[in-house]
């Protein structure tokens, strides 16, 4: 870990740290104003924020939380946010895009994001099944916090139609 930080240190010079640092929290800004029309931004109105931007989930519909919406990122192509940190904001969402992410890319998110939190916003309960693309479902994350599978087993062959 210390030697990647430091290659990565290096590789940088103080220019390019200085660089990356500074489009780490211009990406972040761009963020928190391009949704803070959709989305509660807690700390929007006390000026520009750092390199991460927090909403909340503060007007989605009946039922609907943080989760619901990180879980239609995945849908979507994306890694989902922080959820839930920090804990002073309800139904936190911490989104921290890197220095590298490209205006188009950071568009592309903004979009999706705007489009989730309108569907929240209306109460669209279709959200509770997301991710419905992705690989694997959602799961019962209650039961997976009480009784956690901590050992890999292999999956049962499927039985064939008879």
């Amino acid at each position: 870990m210390f030697t990647r930080a430091l290659s990565y240190i290096l590789s940088h010079g103080a220019d390019g740290l200085r660089q990356v640092a500074e489009d780490s929290v211009l990406n972040a800004n761009y963020i928190l104003r391009s949704l803070e029309d959709v989305l509660d931004a807690p700390f929007g109105d006390t000026g520009p924020c750092m390199h991460e931007a927090i909403f909340s989930d503060r007007g989605f519909g009946e039922g609907l939380s943080t989760i619901d919406v990180a879980k239609a990122l995945i849908d979507e192509g994306f890694h989902p946010m922080t959820m839930y940190f920090p804990l002073v904001v309800h139904g936190a969402m911490l989104v921290e895009p890197t220095e590298t992410e490209s205006k188009a890319s950071l568009d592309q998110f903004i979009l999706a994001l705007r489009s989730i939190a309108g569907r929240a916003k209306a109460g669209d309960q279709s959200l509770k099944a997301a991710p419905i693309h992705a690989p694997r479902r959602r799961l019962d994350e209650t039961l997976a916090a009480r009784k956690p599978v901590l050992v890999y087993k292999e999956p049962e062959p499927a039985q064939a139609a008879e």
